[in-house]
């Protein structure tokens, strides 16, 4: 089986490395089912206190969602790759274990969206992140739940319409980043980060993330309940596939 996702320890943190460079770390079926089975492995690893998530390469941390997979999709298959989606984010949600995000390049899409799942963003001055799903003709649900639990209503609006990429100031400046470092420097102040808060008392730590899940998890299962019907007939009409084949078109031309 091909390594789409790398695995390795570093002291009391468990690095998960997103390994397809070559596509921008790009995520299909296979490569989201290893990375749930890799933080399913580290969050009931009771040697290690934290996680950080992370991507293969100097351009990426991920792009998202590769539209190889999905522009071939139809109406049913588009129901049950939000069934995919639910269990990767409930895994995120659902670690007693803190989870870093390690920013090494653009984390754009679902990226985006697993990157503001983690509960803290290093990153350096290059970093771009955004929602520019609609540019490839994908109607945004779960994007417009996290964003919004994030930044409010407005901007949720701006970056699901305009499908614009912020900047790593402006994404710094709105509290999405955490920690700006050079980029020689962002997975070392991951790492670091992740000793701290393995230091932390680990009860407390669990119930803490438990409490936030808790206290998003209404609007989580509407964006998943609204995500089946709204893809459902977001592929039927045709319009997703056209879209993604221009982009690609435009992309490798």
């Amino acid at each position: 089986m091909s390594e789409h996702i790398l695995t390795h320890k570093q002291g009391r943190v468990g690095v998960i490395t997103l390994n397809r460079p070559d596509v921008l770390n790009a995520w299909h079926s296979e490569m989201r089912q290893q990375l749930i089975a890799a933080l399913e492995e580290f969050s009931s690893d009771d040697s290690l206190g934290a996680i950080v998530l992370t991507g293969a390469g100097e351009r990426a941390f991920s792009a998202g969602q590769d539209l190889n997979e999905t522009r071939s999709f139809d109406a049913e298959r588009a129901k049950s790759w939000v069934g995919e989606w639910e269990t990767l984010y409930d895994k995120l949600r659902s670690s007693p274990k803190p989870i870093i995000a390690a920013l090494n390049g653009v984390a754009a899409g679902s990226a985006f969206q697993v990157a503001l799942l983690c509960d803290f963003r290093i990153a350096h001055a290059d970093v771009r992140m955004g929602q520019p799903e609609i540019n490839s003709g994908i109607a945004s649900t779960t994007g417009p739940w996290i964003m919004r639990e994030h930044l409010g209503l407005a901007r949720t609006i701006d970056l699901t319409l305009s499908g614009r990429l912020m900047n790593a100031d402006e994404s710094h400046a709105l509290g999405l980043i955490n920690r700006l470092v050079a980029a020689d420097q962002v997975l070392p102040e991951a790492l670091a980060l992740g000793e701290e808060l393995a230091d932390k008392p680990p009860v407390a730590m669990r119930l803490d993330r438990q409490r936030f899940k808790e206290i998003t998890e209404p609007g989580f299962r509407d964006c998943l309940e609204a995500g089946v019907r709204i893809q459902g007939e977001a592929y039927a009409s045709g319009e997703p596939a056209r879209m993604m084949e221009l982009f690609l078109k435009r992309r490798n031309g």
